[in-house]
């Protein structure tokens, strides 16, 4: 009897391959043939899931965003649910440390992001994509600080397109230094630098 294989396990198991490649060896490496290899299967076989090196490089994109947001979802929706209090400040700043490199995992998630992100500079097939996903990014910020506005967890006056902005900045320029200097920036300095700054939010 034949082997069933289930095309969209198959798809991501590529994709798990794609990650592997791109992070031991840099994205320029992750050609079809390499992933192959790496997946542990002929260049036809990927080419039967994948018609083309960029239709793989899209699907590796959304299948990052896709488990990064599986994540950040469950823990925005409990912050959207919460009542006022310090319980609300605390669960926004484990959803805003969902975006930093805080653990290995997460570290290995930003070292791609940041691969497909500088790729998609220079690649038109790439650039929606990565714009897509970080527009979501400032959206979502935006969403909680006005959430926390309405709660009087902050200031009535508070800008929060200018303050999701600026935070998306400040994550980013963590996410940036941990991946490129990791000895200059630990996980607690990321953290203290997220607190300091919702506090400062608040006015504290």
């Amino acid at each position: 009897m034949p082997k069933i294989v289930d095309p969209e396990a198959r798809r991501r198991a590529v994709a798990d391959a794609v990650f592997r490649v791109a992070g031991r060896d840099g994205l320029e490496n992750a050609s079809l043939r390499n992933v192959a290899e790496e997946a542990g299967l002929a260049v036809g076989s990927v080419r039967h899931y994948f018609a083309s090196h960029s239709e793989l490089m899209l699907f590796a994109m959304r299948e990052l965003a896709r488990r990064v947001d599986a994540r950040v979802r469950g823990r925005a929706e409990r912050l959207l649910a919460a009542p006022s209090g310090p319980d609300r400040a605390a669960l926004l700043e484990e959803l805003l440390a969902e975006f930093l490199p805080l653990d290995a995992a997460r570290h290995d998630e930003a070292v791609l992001w940041l691969a497909f992100s500088t790729a998609a500079r220079v690649r038109p097939d790439l650039r929606p994509r990565a714009d897509e996903l970080h527009a979501g990014m400032r959206e979502l910020i935006d969403r909680v600080l006005r959430e926390g506005r309405h709660h009087g967890g902050f200031p009535e006056d508070l800008d929060a397109p200018l303050e999701a902005l600026r935070l998306l900045a400040l994550l980013d320029g963590l996410t940036l230094t941990a991946v490129l200097q990791p000895g200059r920036v630990t996980p607690d300095d990321m953290r203290r630098v997220l607190r300091l700054h919702l506090l400062s939010l608040r006015g504290a």
